[in-house]
């Protein structure tokens, strides 16, 4: 009889061992939350949430401005049209993007994506000049926008136009990514797919070249409203 191999004894010992209990999700939720709220460290409320967003994100060289409900479209129009901008990629059917179509000068053009990319891909690339979106949510702590992108605003508008124009609400801020899974409930079902921005877009070569635009925007704008719907402790 031969004797066993090396590999054939350590087979037998895995299949001869007792399977280790394995914990229920409950439990790994559990100990997850705890992990993280014993380590918490951020603004806990929504002015301090507001702060470290802005900081983040003028860090990784967005541009960034505070605004009312009533004020952000006529900021926005009048920063567009101080940069030059003709066209603007934006969701016509949502009421944001509404706001912003009809406060934007007679020069600036408004246009939907409501054509399959193949039908207008070099008109894209070519004229179009910025995207409007509208945020999700935040995260304070690295100042990230969490985009859902769906039809109406699909991932090209706030990846092709070389200036992305973001809108997020004072009130959606989270302290950091897990409070942002937890508080929208992610687990409960995710959407196709999530895009979080924290800056431009930017790489750099062997030699550490720092270069902005070469996969996405170059330029970030990002408006967060201070909608009255915000209130005190919000995780």
């Amino acid at each position: 009889m031969n004797p066993l191999s090396a590999r054939e004894r350590m087979l037998g010992r895995l299949r001869a061992a007792a399977p280790a209990p394995s914990p229920s999700t409950a439990e790994l939720d559990r100990r997850i939350d705890s992990h993280f709220e014993a380590r918490r460290r951020g603004p806990a409320d929504i002015d301090a949430r507001v702060s470290a967003m802005r900081l983040a994100l003028e860090a990784s060289h967005a541009e960034v401005w505070c605004a009312g409900d009533d004020a952000w479209p006529a900021l926005l129009a009048a920063g567009l049209s101080n940069a030059g901008v003709r066209r603007v990629l934006l969701d016509p059917s949502s009421p944001a993007g509404a706001a912003l179509a009809g406060a934007l000068p007679a020069q600036i053009e408004a246009i939907g994506y409501d054509r399959p990319i193949e039908q207008w891909k070099a008109e894209l690339f070519d004229t179009v000049d910025a995207g409007f979106t509208v945020a999700r949510s935040g995260i304070a702590a690295t100042g990230t926008l969490i985009v859902a992108p769906d039809a109406g605003s699909p991932r090209t508008v706030s990846l092709v136009p070389p200036l992305h124009i973001a809108l997020v609400r004072a009130s959606t801020l989270h302290q950091g990514l897990h409070m942002a899974s937890r508080a929208e409930r992610w687990r409960d079902g995710m959407p196709t797919n999530l895009v979080m921005i924290s800056g431009p877009s930017k790489t750099s070569d062997i030699q550490q070249t720092l270069a902005y635009g070469a996969h996405g925007p170059r330029r970030l704008w990002v408006v967060i409203v201070m909608d009255t719907e915000a209130t005190e402790g919000r995780a």
